[in-house]
């Protein structure tokens, strides 16, 4: 009998206890000091207590090592088969164009098509989903670029694809920077819009200094404008922040005016945090980014300050405000990209991508559904293959299950190949988690 590979352990943030977690066995616990340190000292080698053995045993932190071999095989099948079911998120951009000069855009260096939207590639847009995703559950989010330009051709194009979708009985999302968004009231309402995603990226002096308009002009009042339009009309909004170290002091302001706006308390509104970070070529300004963990410190500190941002957002750190809420595990991790899987983009010259972070980039193609349907197979599995028991530096890494190897884009952008690392810091956030989240874990 050993410790499983799969065990992380750390002691928890501005605690004397410790937390134990095992994504393959399913199992979490928090340790008290002395729990924590004959589990350390076991870990060195050293021998521990008969009953702290058995708990161990009980929980599958102390395992055969045949038999956690044969459960992370069986649970790998487990999760081929589930996600051959998944629902699929298909990205259509029906233009990279934008009424925005933002100052993080990662798309600025995209060279403009000479081509147009029209109605015969949205009709075969559909058409090729309908044949090449038949068997599985799907719906359709409409990115860009800014898809909600206000033209009248604009106008038309939207209209005439949520047309196509109602026939096809999907539902929709939009990811819009929702400047024009009260204007398309009435044309979303005529469709099954599942949400519509707006960034706002503080409150109005700093979004407005990030977020204007090209050439110049505020954008802040008319996006809540737009916001309120869509919750009073029902139709959901996911609000989105895009966090670096210029704007995430402003948190608990853009959070205190969602809660005195109502939007916290409809049924329509919700709320994540991006983190902004270089995608595919170097921002302006790198040293204003936040690395991953050093987000998520800088949130716990703010939280802590500002309870009332929890109102407004709760941070993840990882898989624990899964557990906090749900009282158990999650399923293991064994892929984190969901590219060529679950999620493939499509975009208005008739090409297809394998997710929204190659949708665009010149030499990302994977193929056409426009003029013709032509598929660079090589490449598609390539992706569709990518999962940590492809991954070498993943084989043996005790958070592989919780990490899931990261952004497959993010990883061939820094690696040279999809099927590489893009590690998350996850024994680092479980720190934070299991801190912020205590109380909660405490009433399991």
């Amino acid at each position: 009998m050993i410790l499983s590979k799969h065990n992380i352990f750390s002691r928890i943030k501005d605690s004397d206890n410790y937390f134990i977690v095992n994504p393959l066995f399913g199992s979490a616990d928090i340790l008290d000091a002395s729990e924590g340190a004959l589990y350390e000292d076991l870990r060195s080698g050293g021998n521990a207590t008969p009953e702290f053995i058995e708990m161990l045993t009980e929980n599958g932190y102390w395992v055969d090592e045949v038999a956690e071999r044969k459960l992370f095989n069986s649970k790998y099948l487990d999760f081929l088969d589930n996600r051959e079911k998944e629902e699929v998120q298909l990205f259509f951009v029906p233009n990279y164009s934008c009424n925005f000069s933002c100052t993080y855009c990662y798309q600025d260096q995209y060279t403009a098509s000479i081509s147009d939207l029209s109605k015969p590639i949205i009709d075969a847009f559909f058409e090729y989903i309908r044949i090449d995703f038949a068997l599985r559950d799907k719906y359709i989010t409409v990115f860009g670029g800014e898809p909600l330009l206000d033209s009248p051709k604009q106008k038309e194009l939207i209209t005439y694809l949520l047309q196509k979708a109602s026939e096809a009985n999907l539902e929709v999302c939009f990811v819009t920077n929702g400047f024009t968004l009260k204007k398309y009231i009435e044309i979303l309402k005529t469709a099954r819009i599942r949400e519509v995603q707006v960034t706002l990226d503080g409150t109005a002096e700093v979004h407005d200094a990030r977020r204007h308009l090209k050439g110049g002009g505020t954008t802040f009042s008319q996006i809540v404008e737009g916001i309120d339009a869509c919750i009073s009309n029902q139709l959901p909004v996911n609000l989105r922040m895009v966090a670096d170290k210029e704007n995430l002091v402003n948190l608990p302001e853009l959070a205190g005016f969602a809660i005195e706006r109502g939007w916290t308390k409809s049924p329509f509104f919700k709320t994540q945090l991006g983190r902004n970070y270089e995608l595919h070529h170097c921002q302006s300004a790198p040293d204003k980014l936040f690395s991953r963990l050093s987000l998520y410190e800088n949130l716990y500190s703010l939280i802590q300050q500002h309870p009332h941002i929890s109102e407004f957002y709760k941070p993840a750190y990882s898989i624990s405000k899964f557990l906090s809420e749900n009282g158990s595990m999650p399923d293991p991790l064994f892929d984190d990209c969901p590219a060529c899987k679950s999620e493939w983009a499509f975009d208005y010259t008739g090409k297809i991508y394998s997710c929204t972070a190659t949708v665009g980039k010149a030499g990302e193609e994977l193929g056409t559904f426009y003029p013709e349907i032509k598929k660079d197979l090589e490449r598609i599995r390539e992706w569709d293959s990518r999962d940590i028991t492809m991954i070498d530096n993943c084989k043996n890494c005790s958070v592989q299950l919780a990490c899931g190897g990261g952004c497959g884009s993010v990883a061939k952008n820094n690696n040279g190949k999809v099927c590489s690392i893009d590690c998350r810091p996850v024994k680092e956030l479980l720190e934070l988690g299991f801190a912020a989240y205590s109380k909660e874990f405490q009433q399991q």
